[in-house]
């Protein structure tokens, strides 16, 4: 008989959300569109703190092209971005017909160079193009080297989109990711540290800038009695369904959070004595880090050859989901042709690294299973 699969990150609902769901089941509210997307945006902009002013969307790329669009990002710009990160990140610098500018990442926390960012700049410049944005992504729920980054933003006068789809619950010095940049992101995948099926959110610094992003998501619709358009829009607003799931999951937010710090906790001690491996983890008491996924890399020369894929297909093979690190971006085939900055961190990184199982609804078993497979792996 064939074991369950554990997955890499599975939704994990509460019952929560039914009392949320069914208050739209009435004969006005499906139809009404504010009828939970206020109170969903009202719990995030409570939780974040910091003025945040949170616009819900049906997708955290969708917040990301339209904070590109206010930005004013149009077809021939520049845009900086991350390269160790889900396309997501940069597929909607192409939306815009403008040209990605990949950074390289360091090793502290796996996010944006200083260095070879500030290098990027200057070379830029010195072509006629300065960036028009920068894209921090905060990996696997750890963010970027804050005070850093922002210096050099300010230095050449440069906003800072700081994607924070993995990063919710995340804190530096006691701030909310998603917060520091000029304009930030969540997403609300079903893979996610809490999931309203599909969604994502834009968070603004005034609610102005809200506003005009909820403008663009609803088809860009003048006031007007009837129906008038004098800019291009998109249907990009969450459902109030959807926003109903995501009432119910904030109430277990902080829970889903320390079950993923767990999971990493658990891997921490697996691995605490096996010579190549370490696990991604973050000591600087500055940083506050959901672990959104935990991951590990190998180090072959130590381990007698074992590598991130011997570990990666013996999970396989228990029907246990582990996945490789994000392939960077300036080696896929739809970006490779696009400016690269830097050395191979990135890239030795994505050879080496490994995510492992991290959902907060991981079982007992489940961490036996997997247990089983590292020791037989490892031989201990």
């Amino acid at each position: 008989m064939k074991t369950s699969k554990i997955y890499l990150s599975q939704s994990h609902m509460s019952g929560n959300e039914k009392k949320y769901i069914n208050e739209v089941f009435n004969p006005y509210a499906v139809d009404y569109k504010d009828y939970n997307l206020d109170s969903f945006e009202e719990v995030l902009e409570n939780y974040l703190g910091n003025n945040s002013f949170v616009g819900v969307l049906n997708s955290g790329t969708a917040a990301i092209h339209l904070a590109l669009i206010l930005f004013g990002v149009k077809a021939g710009d520049e845009v900086i971005c991350q390269s160790l990160t889900f396309s997501a990140s940069a597929n909607p610098i192409l939306y815009l017909g403008a040209t990605p500018i990949f950074i390289d990442s360091e090793l502290d926390t796996w996010n944006l160079c200083p260095i070879a960012l500030e290098e990027a700049i200057v070379d830029r410049i010195q072509k006629g193009k300065k960036p028009k944005v920068i894209i921090a992504v905060l990996l696997y729920g750890v963010p970027y080297k804050i005070d850093e980054i922002r210096s050099i933003a300010i230095k050449y006068e440069i906003p800072i989109l700081e994607d924070s789809a993995e990063a919710l619950g995340s804190t530096y010095k006691g701030q909310k990711c998603g917060t520091f940049g000029d304009i930030g992101v969540l997403s609300f995948n079903g893979n996610k540290i809490i999931t309203t099926s599909g969604g994502g959110a834009l968070l603004a610094k005034t609610k102005k800038i809200k506003e005009k992003a909820i403008f663009f998501a609803t088809q860009s619709r003048d006031e007007a009695p009837h129906y008038q358009h004098s800019e291009v829009g998109y249907n990009y607003r969450m459902s109030n369904i959807c926003a109903g799931i995501g009432r119910g999951q904030m109430e277990v937010l902080e829970a889903r959070i320390a079950a993923r710090r767990a999971m990493h906790d658990f891997y921490l001690q697996l691995f605490h004595d096996i010579s190549g491996v370490s696990v991604f983890t973050i000591t600087n008491k500055d940083y506050f880090v959901n672990y959104w996924l935990s991951t590990v890399l190998i180090d072959s020369t130590l381990t007698q050859g074992i590598t991130r894929e011997t570990l990666r297909l013996a999970f396989e093979a228990e029907n246990i989901e582990s996945r490789p690190l994000w392939k960077p971006m300036h080696l896929q085939p739809l970006f490779e042709k696009y400016p690269f900055y830097g050395n191979d961190v990135a890239t030795s990184l994505f050879e080496n690294g490994l995510c492992l199982p991290s959902g907060s609804n991981l079982t007992s078993d489940d961490r036996v299973r997997i247990l089983a497979v590292v020791k037989r792996v490892f031989n201990f």
